[in-house]
């Protein structure tokens, strides 16, 4: 499982110019990818990594601070190019196997506690989002 995270003062998604997710305070913007051998178990590590991630300003975390999370499935983050210039995409779980596991790391965030909004997934989507910092980590398990 990978996150792109970025600390951001605002961030919206947008689905056919409908707002599906949005952060109006600062926060998260998670960009999330899950991989072929990617499980629950991981999904649940990942939660508590970005929950308890202290890139917010004065070190917190969103657990620390209150502060919201985005939460964008993006397959992309597993694209390889590497060889030619078209990347591959085999290295990206199918849907059926991300879905469940984007939606678990989502669960979990709620469950501790996390505000969180989320684009949609499968969806063609527009993210908008202001960068704080700009301040970005990539975040692996």
């Amino acid at each position: 499982m990978r996150a792109v995270v970025s600390r951001v003062t605002r961030a919206t998604v947008r689905v056919d110019d409908e707002i599906v997710g949005d952060l109006s305070e600062p926060g998260l913007l998670v960009l999330l990818g899950v991989t072929h051998t990617d499980e629950i178990s991981r999904a649940v590590a990942m939660a508590a990594k970005l929950h308890e991630l202290r890139i917010l300003h004065g070190e917190r975390s969103c657990a620390q601070a209150g502060a919201p999370l985005l939460v964008v499935s993006q397959f992309t983050l597993y694209g390889d190019a590497r060889k030619g210039r078209r990347p591959s995409w085999s290295a990206a779980a199918r849907p059926e196997r991300a879905r469940p596991l984007v939606d678990e790391v989502v669960a979990e965030l709620r469950r501790r506690g996390a505000r969180v909004e989320t684009g949609r997934f499968g969806a063609a989507m527009s993210v908008e989002s202001v960068n704080d910092g700009p301040f970005t980590v990539v975040v692996e398990l």
